[in-house]
């Protein structure tokens, strides 16, 4: 994803990050499930979250 050209909605501001976390995300139905990660943008001026990717949503599926 190409940050450099976005806008926060919050702020107006044009910094932004990109982060994870450690806890994959995996459906409801199926606890042992490998999951995927998140990808998180994050505007580096106020905090605020920009948008949340799912790296590999096909593992959701098994």
């Amino acid at each position: 994803m190409n940050v450099s050209d976005k806008k926060c909605t919050a702020c107006g501001g044009s910094s932004f990050v990109q982060a994870t976390d450690f806890i994959n995300l995996r459906p409801l139905d199926k606890k042992m499930a490998i999951g995927s990660e998140r990808i998180y943008t994050i505007c580096l001026d106020c905090g605020e979250v920009a948008s949340i990717h799912v790296k590999n949503p096909e593992k959701l599926l098994k």
